[in-house]
């Protein structure tokens, strides 16, 4: 039992840092413009880079798995994110860019691997490990987000290395997880690798997929631009920070809130119209009264924005069945899906360059609930997205 609890913690922990690094930059996004003369554009473009590899990277993922199994795998991701926040540490340009790169690839493939472990080791507790790390997700974003400038002055660092300071906890992941690792044979990685083509025909899958894409192009939008607006409205880099760090925080009551809520209060379509109610409430009150109330509205929609996540990666374990088909719906609807978020951060930074105003990238926020809704009102059905082949190895 505690040898179970701590692969848990470690995964869980491994897990937190799959935002950390990608969190801390909007806090300290007027600075990075100002040190190396990024506009709108250009600066969506580094927010917005890294979910664009979530996407990308993520297809090669099933080849990784294929080739060193699922947990030596995740120990390749977590000392790439440490390596990906130490060339940032450069001062140039290109090496910002370029450990951002090397960040997003890392993590896209430790956003597969992630669901299809919890899938293999805690088939009984998948409902319980998918909302902690649903949380954990929240949670990196909400420590970064929220810690990276008062560190910052606390520690009379620079951005470049207050940015770099988030290579410590995946070094702390590393230790921790690495020897916990079990002896996987090379059977059991080639089949969790093999590609499922079928899994591309399912309708079910690309609801999962669009359901996915859609709530990350609206959290992605905001954790990139929610500090940026809210000094637009005189706020300082403090507390613009901590207002992200405020709508994560509430992000990670969500993810814990949201797989009960639907199991024991409201089932399937209610439970995803709640979500984007709670979204587009907060988005409008962000785009119409921003002033006081904007703490808020970054409660609704950070709430909210949560509690999608934790569907999302909910669907993806529960629409497979087994661990499997678990990894390949979980490149599918992390692939397809991130390509599409990544649109976010781009779009929103464009829009603002083109008008000079916050009104139409918020808009954008709204605007792309309607995705979220149609598929989500498909993806929560309780069913598979196909079978299970013959033979296939099949978690307990």
């Amino acid at each position: 039992m505690r040898s179970r609890q701590a692969l848990a913690a470690a995964l869980l922990i491994a897990a937190l840092n799959l935002r950390l690094a990608i969190a801390a930059v909007p806090p300290v996004l007027g600075q990075i413009r100002a040190g190396t003369g990024l506009g709108s554009t250009g600066a969506g473009l580094l927010t917005g880079v890294p979910v664009l590899c979530f996407g990308l990277a993520a297809f090669a993922a099933p080849r990784l798995i294929r080739r060193l199994s699922m947990g030596p795998a995740l120990t390749l991701v977590l000392a790439l994110v440490t390596a990906g926040c130490l060339v940032r540490l450069a001062p140039t340009l290109t090496a910002l860019f370029a450990g951002t790169v090397l960040l997003g690839c890392a993590i896209a493939v430790g956003n597969v691997l992630v669901p299809a472990l919890i899938k293999r080791d805690f088939h009984s507790h998948r409902v319980l490990m998918t909302a902690l790390y649903s949380v954990a997700i929240s949670g990196g974003a909400a420590i970064s987000g929220g810690l990276t400038v008062p560190l910052e002055h606390l520690t009379g660092l620079r951005w470049r290395s207050a940015i770099a300071l988030w290579a410590l906890p995946a070094v702390i992941a590393l230790l921790l997880w690495a020897p916990r690792v079990r002896a996987e044979s090379g059977a059991t990685a080639s089949d969790h690798g093999a590609p499922i083509r079928a899994l591309w025909r399912s309708p079910l899958a690309w609801c999962v997929t669009i359901f996915m894409g859609a709530q990350s192009f609206g959290f992605y939008g905001t954790l990139s631009w929610l500090p940026t607006i809210a000094r637009s409205h005189g706020l300082s880099a403090t507390h613009a920070g901590l207002l992200l760090s405020l709508a994560s925080f509430a992000g990670m009551f969500g993810a814990l809130a949201a797989p009960w809520f639907e199991r024991r209060v409201a089932r399937g379509a209610t439970a995803v119209g709640l979500t984007v109610t709670a979204c587009a409430v907060g988005y409008g009150g962000l785009l119409l009264y921003p002033g006081p109330l904007l703490d808020l509205w970054c409660l609704l929609f950070g709430v909210g924005q949560g509690a999608q996540l934790a569907l999302a990666l909910g669907y993806i374990v529960a629409r497979a069945p087994d661990s499997h088909h678990a990894a390949q719906l979980s490149t599918m609807a992390q692939s397809v899906g991130y390509l599409i978020a990544s649109a976010g951060p781009f779009a929103m930074g464009a829009l603002h360059a083109a008008t000079g105003s916050w009104t139409l990238p918020v808009a954008l926020l709204l605007l792309s609930l309607v995705a979220v809704l149609g598929a989500g009102l498909i993806a929560s059905q309780d069913r598979h997205v196909l079978e299970p082949r013959p033979g296939a190895t099949t978690a307990t």
